[in-house]
C-alpha cells in the first residue's frame, strides 16, 4: 500500500463553480485550524477558532486584511473524525463565483495550498479511513447516471465489494499461513488429506469469484448505460420511436426516406435503466453521397452496440434492404420493433423468424405503433429481462461496475485454476502456496493493498477539484 503522503494543509471549492445559494470551500491538513483562524472572526471580531470545539458550526466572517468579504457558516471537525482523518474546516459561504473565489485565494493566502483533483479523497484513503474501492465509489456515486448506478455506488462505498473481497483474502490467507506452517514444521503439522479439502476450499472460491465477474458486464451497463443502436430502412420509424423514448422532438419525421443522414445520440432512463441512444440513417443502397456516410456509420455504430434495435416497416413486404440489417444483426442482442402496427400488417413475426433463420429465438420480438405510442411498455420490460434477467439489484448482491476491479478478480480466478491444475496433478504443496500468494495479490488490488504511488495518482487525478 502506498504510504507516501504530503503533510501541508489544502484547501478547494467543493461546490460546483457555479451561481448558487451556497458554495463551500474545504481546507483539510495539520495547520487548518492555523488557517481558519486568520481568516474567520466572530460578530464581536475575535480571532478565537482553535478554541472552538469539534463537530461545531459557527457564525461569523471571512476577512481579508480587516476586510470583510463574507457573512458565512463555519464548520469544524477535528483529526481523526474528519472526512481525511486530518483537522477539516468547511466555510459555508454565498455561492456566487467570484465571492467563492475570494473567499478561496484569503484562505490560500494564509497558509494553504491549492488542493489537487481528489486529493482530499486520496488523504481519506492514505490515512486508513476508506479502502481504494470504497474510494473510487465515491467517484462512481458523483457521476451515477441513473438510479441503479446511484444505488450500486452507495452499497459499494458502504463497503459490499470491499466486504467480499477481504472475506475472500482471508480465506485465501488462512490457506497460505497452514501450508508455510506445514512446511516449516512437517513433524507437527501434517497435510495428510489436506489435498482433498483445499480442493473443496478452492472450489468455493471459484464459485465466489465466478459470480462476481459474471456481475461485471451487467454492472458495467448499470454504470455507463446500455450503448443502443436504433437500426432499420428508412421510413420504418426510427426517428419516431428516438422522439417517443427521449420524450420530445429531437428527429425530424418526415415521410421522405433518407430524412436522417447523420448520426443523432441521446441518453435516457427506462425506470432507472440507462439507455445511450443512437439513431442512425436508413440501411439502404444509395448513390447519395452523405446519406451513403451515414450508412456506412450504422453499420459500425451497430457492430460495436450493446443493444440493437431493429424497426420493422409491418405494413411493407421485407425488401433487399431488411436482409441487409437481418445480416448485420445476426449474433448481437437484438429486440425486433414490429412498427407500424395501427396499419394492415403485411409482415407477421413468423414470416419475420422464418427470414432470419436461426439466432431468431434469442431476440425479442414487440409490435409497435409510434404513431399510437403501444408497445412501449413491452421494450421497456424486454430490455430489463434481456440483460438483468429481470432483477436489476437485491439488497445484498454484490455487483462489480469498475473495470480495473474485473481484471484482479479474473487474473485472481485464474490463479485459483492453477492451484486446482496443481492439486489434480498431485504437485508438492509449496506450488498451491505461490498460486494463492497470487490470488491473494491480485484481490488485493482492489482494496489498495497491492497498487503502487503511480496507480493511486492515476486513480485520484480523475476526480474533481475539492473532493
Amino acid at each position: 500500500m502506498v504510504k507516501d503522503m504530503k503533510s501541508d494543509t489544502i484547501a478547494a471549492i467543493a461546490t460546483a463553480l457555479s451561481d448558487s445559494g451556497i458554495g463551500i470551500i474545504r481546507i483539510s491538513g495539520p495547520d487548518a485550524l492555523e488557517v481558519a483562524d486568520k481568516v474567520f472572526q466572530t460578530k464581536g471580531g475575535s480571532h478565537i477558532f482553535k478554541s472552538f470545539q469539534t463537530h461545531t458550526i459557527h457564525y461569523g466572517y471571512i476577512a481579508d486584511q480587516g476586510e470583510i468579504i463574507d457573512e458565512v457558516m463555519i464548520s469544524l471537525m477535528k483529526e481523526p473524525r474528519s472526512y481525511t482523518k486530518e483537522d477539516t474546516v468547511e466555510i459555508s459561504c454565498h455561492g456566487g463565483v467570484l465571492l467563492m473565489r475570494r473567499v478561496l485565494e484569503t484562505v490560500l493566502k494564509n497558509g494553504a495550498r491549492l488542493a489537487e483533483p481528489g486529493e482530499f479523497t486520496k488523504r481519506a484513503f492514505l490515512n486508513g479511513r476508506i479502502d481504494l474501492s470504497k474510494a473510487e465509489a465515491v467517484m462512481d456515486l458523483i457521476h451515477s447516471k441513473n438510479e441503479f448506478a446511484l444505488k450500486s455506488s452507495v452499497k459499494q462505498l458502504r463497503g459490499s465489494v470491499s466486504d467480499e473481497i477481504k472475506s475472500l483474502r482471508a480465506a485465501i490467507l488462512y490457506e497460505i499461513a497452514f501450508i508455510e506452517s506445514a512446511l516449516d514444521d512437517p513433524e507437527h503439522i501434517s497435510t495428510e488429506g489436506y489435498p482433498e479439502k483445499l480442493s473443496e476450499i478452492v472450489d468455493e472460491l471459484l464459485t465466489r469469484l465466478k459470480k462476481l465477474l459474471d456481475s461485471a458486464d451487467d454492472g458495467k451497463m448499470r454504470k455507463e448505460g446500455i450503448n443502443t443502436v436504433i437500426v432499420g430502412k428508412p421510413n420504418a420509424g426510427k426517428s419516431s420511436l428516438l422522439n417517443i423514448l427521449v420524450g420530445e422532438e429531437k428527429a425530424i419525421v418526415t415521410d421522405v426516406a433518407g430524412t436522417t443522414r447523420d448520426i443523432l445520440e441521446e441518453s435516457i432512463r427506462l425506470h432507472g435503466i440507462g439507455l445511450n441512444i443512437i439513431d442512425t440513417a436508413g440501411i439502404r443502397r444509395t448513390d447519395d453521397v452523405v446519406e451513403k456516410i451515414g450508412v456506412e456509420r450504422a453499420r459500425k455504430y451497430a457492430q460495436e452496440a450493446d443493444l440493437i434495435l431493429y424497426v420493422v416497416d409491418s405494413s411493407l413486404p421485407l425488401d433487399d434492404s431488411d436482409r441487409q440489417i437481418m445480416d448485420m444483426i445476426s449474433g448481437k442482442k437484438t429486440i425486433i420493433l414490429l412498427n407500424k402496427t395501427d396499419l394492415e400488417s403485411v409482415v407477421t413475426e413468423e414470416s419475420l423468424k422464418e427470414a432470419i433463420g436461426s439466432g431468431s429465438e434469442k431476440m425479442r420480438m414487440i409490435r409497435t405503433s409510434t404513431k399510437e405510442n403501444k408497445g412501449i411498455d413491452e421494450f421497456e420490460k424486454a430490455v430489463s429481462e434481456m440483460f438483468f434477467h429481470g432483477q436489476l439489484q437485491t439488497d445484498d448482491e454484490v455487483v462489480i461496475t469498475n473495470m480495473r476491479h474485473k481484471e484482479a478478480i479474473r487474473n485472481a480466478y485464474e490463479s485459483l485454476l492453477m492451484v486446482k491444475k496443481s492439486l489434480e496433478d498431485q504437485m508438492p504443496e509449496d506450488f498451491y502456496s505461490i498460486d494463492l500468494m497470487n490470488a491473494y495479490a491480485s484481490l488485493g488490488y482492489i482494496i489498495g493493498e497491492e497498487v503502487g504511488e503511480d496507480l493511486v495518482n492515476e486513480i485520484f487525478s480523475k476526480f474533481c477539484m475539492g473532493k
